[in-house]
């Protein structure tokens, strides 16, 4: 899935839009990790445990919005943003929001197209090919009534 905080995608044409999309976590901080890291804190520099912490978040809402969208049919997810805030004295509240929408590249000499929008199509265009076709009888021919006249 293609996730960009732009509001559109260069060489890719928005074909339709979903909504809006989200993944949410509440976390709370161990007692362990949040003594650790207070000590750690009189001394200045990266809080590691902290770090680890927000970054598990992160990933874990950034899956959640993907499968959100992924359910509604959507390709690409634009305008992402994440959002934090403390509820609390240790919990801490971490969103990933966007919208998905179901994105299509722009082929070689259509306007906006990109040398990564052309590659795409021509990658997707060599793996249709190369799938075998299936052997499917045609459809029998339908049979139409005149319409009735008066």
């Amino acid at each position: 899935m293609l996730i960009v905080t732009s509001n559109e995608i260069p060489g890719h044409r928005i074909d339709a839009v979903f909504g809006e999309v989200m993944g949410l976590t509440v976390r709370s901080r161990d007692i362990g990790s949040q003594m650790l890291a207070g000590f750690r804190s009189l001394g200045g520099g990266e809080l590691p445990e902290m770090t680890r912490a927000l970054y598990e978040s992160r990933q874990e809402v950034m899956a959640r919005m993907v499968n959100e969208a992924q359910q509604r049919g959507a390709n690409a997810i634009v305008a992402m943003r994440f959002d934090t805030s403390e509820m609390g004295t240790n919990w801490t509240e971490v969103c990933a929001y966007g919208t998905a929408v179901y994105v299509l590249p722009l082929g070689e000499g259509e306007p906006g197209a990109t040398g990564q929008s052309v590659y795409l199509l021509t990658k997707n265009a060599g793996q249709q090919a190369a799938q075998p076709q299936q052997n499917t009888p045609p459809a029998p021919p339908q049979q139409t009534t005149p319409p009735h006249q008066f």
